[in-house]
């Protein structure tokens, strides 16, 4: 289910526009071909994600858990264990590294499942009908988050926009998008994919 949540991350997301905040933005002409594809790689577990832990023959020891808001689950017998911005493959080999000073079977198998995307959040903010912060649980493409946001309104500017993503901890890089060459079919390779935190501004 899909929809505008007003939450904290938002004062976060729209304060990049401030001079407040003072992160480093860097302006690169893009490769879209080049720009990183969610689709293309395992998912990336976030804060809100439902996930079913599965112990193969342990039934105590599997669990479903909510990632907290400080990016932690917790599960029977290991604890805390820290799992946001991480991968279900990187968890399981965490998980098997914890598991391993108690449980010396060998045939002790973990799965690690994403059963509730909670995290894929994205903004769009601007010159739009209804800005803000969204949320899906499918991946969406820069048309599609305009579309969600009710599209540009009437003093948009809907060749300069900015898909602006964060590469590292506040370091932004603004990457050119032309909604006009997109809708035209002109440039579709510029319709990216978006990922978590990405912000769509448009002037």
């Amino acid at each position: 289910m899909r929809g505008v949540l007003l939450t904290a991350a938002a004062g976060l997301a729209l304060a990049a526009f401030s001079a407040g905040c003072a992160p480093t933005y860097v302006y690169n002409p893009a490769n879209y071909a080049k720009e990183y594809d969610p689709r293309k790689h395992e998912y990336t577990i976030g804060v809100g994600d439902q996930i079913r832990i599965n112990v193969w023959r342990m039934a105590d020891l599997s669990s479903e858990a909510l990632v907290r808001a400080d990016g932690v689950i917790t599960m029977p017998l290991i604890g805390d264990v820290y799992v946001a911005g991480r991968t279900p493959t990187q968890v399981r080999e965490e998980l098997k590294k914890r598991l391993s000073e108690f449980v010396k079977d060998e045939t002790a198998v973990i799965t690690v499942a994403v059963t509730g995307i909670n995290s894929y959040r994205f903004v769009v903010s601007g010159n739009v009908s209804r800005a803000g912060i969204f949320a899906s649980n499918y991946f969406v493409s820069v048309s599609e988050a305009l579309a969600l946001a009710g599209g540009p309104n009437q003093f948009a500017s809907t060749d300069q926009i900015l898909l602006i993503r964060m590469d590292s901890p506040g370091k932004f890089r603004h990457i050119p998008i032309n909604y006009d060459e997109i809708a035209s079919r002109k440039r579709p390779e510029q319709d990216l994919v978006l990922k978590a935190g990405d912000t769509v501004f448009v002037p």
